[in-house]
């Protein structure tokens, strides 16, 4: 499942609203926000949670809401009873340090709680055990780390949600936006700190072959090409590319879906629907060297591979029999490295942006 972020450090705009709808029609399922009040106008992120609680009610997204300390009670709900928050929307509570695993326990039964994936314990699972916790409605978020350098480690994490997979928890982590980065950093908001500057797909893509069954974007925000990224994702498993192109003419032969053979090349994503598409005869035109995300066409020179279409997923020399039609535009190239054996693809081309 997917999900975003929606910060309350200001009231729910219009501009905001129409963001949320975008992300549902774009097969987003969840919101995720922080209740981190100030100590001047606690009022204020009431308010705020109430509107965004119907936002996501409007849209049938869960709401998962970060709090620290004693946040619930200074915006004016109970502690005791979690009745009215579920009643404005909001379907899950993030726990800080402060909040001990007997009152984590008590609350599973009344909402979905999120731990801290990166600090629970051995010990916390069995004081939660004890404690009756009810463990089909907790589940483990990682943090996203503004500063860079400071993200986690792809190993670490991989061997702590191996971990958290046996004790039977549901596992979260973010992945960077594309637009409106949260400041005051501006550096994206992942859990990896490999993800830091790379597509929110891609990154999206390895987090959930890394047993991360709930992905985020941490900023505020996806460009509409990212989002239709997502949704086809979603609805098609497909991976749209886009393309900037070389050769006018020929390009338009490889537009359209394909699918990635079986047997996957080490150098080159090979079409396995290339040999099933009409492609005329193809003369020899531009061999230069093919540069990662090179889309080519295999000329007559390479006689009865003429017309086999493929990506470069390296930099590769230039081939007298190769020609180059196309190029996947630089911000998409780590996508490449998410289309293995058997995966579909799509290649459409960039639209020029009017001045």
């Amino acid at each position: 499942m997917f999900g975003f972020s929606i910060f309350m450090n200001e009231p729910l705009t219009e501009e905001k609203k129409a963001y949320i709808k975008q992300m549902a029609d774009s097969g987003f399922q969840g919101i995720f926000t922080s209740m981190h009040i100030p100590e001047d106008d606690p009022t204020a992120y009431k308010k705020r949670l109430m509107a965004l609680g119907e936002c996501a009610k409007n849209h049938q997204l869960d709401l998962m809401v970060d709090i620290s300390g004693d946040a619930l009670s200074r915006a004016g709900f109970s502690f005791e009873d979690l009745k009215p928050l579920k009643q404005i929307g909001v379907t899950g509570l993030r726990m800080d340090y402060h909040i001990s695993n007997q009152q984590i326990a008590d609350w599973s039964h009344q909402i979905k709680i999120s731990l801290n994936a990166s600090t629970i314990t051995a010990q916390d699972v069995q004081e939660l055990e004890e404690a009756k916790a009810d463990f089909t409605q907790l589940e483990a978020w990682h943090n996203y780390y503004p500063r860079p350098e400071t993200g986690l480690d792809y190993q670490w994490y991989a061997k702590k949600n191996r971990w958290l997979k046996e004790q039977g928890f549901t596992i979260q982590g973010f992945v960077p936006g594309d637009k409106d980065l949260r400041g005051p950093v501006y550096q994206g908001l992942p859990t990896l700190e490999k993800h830091r500057n790379i597509h929110p797909l891609a990154a999206a893509i390895e987090l959930a072959a890394c047993q991360t069954d709930l992905v985020y974007i941490g900023d505020g925000g996806l460009s509409e090409e990212v989002r239709e990224q997502f949704l086809i994702y979603q609805q098609e498993q497909s991976i749209l590319l886009h393309i900037d192109v070389i050769d006018h003419e020929f390009c338009e032969y490889v537009l359209g879906n394909h699918t990635n053979r079986q047997d996957d090349a080490r150098d080159v994503l090979r079409s396995a629907d290339a040999r099933f598409r009409k492609i005329p005869y193809i003369p020899v035109r531009d061999t230069n060297e093919r540069k990662k995300g090179s889309v080519t066409l295999d000329n007559e020179k390479y006689c009865r591979y003429m017309g086999e279409i493929q990506i470069t997923k390296r930099d590769l020399p230039a081939d007298e029999k190769v020609n180059r039609v196309a190029r996947v535009i630089e911000e998409e190239l780590p996508l490449l490295e998410q289309i293995h054996a058997g995966v579909n693809f799509k290649l459409i081309k960039k639209e020029k942006k009017a001045n």
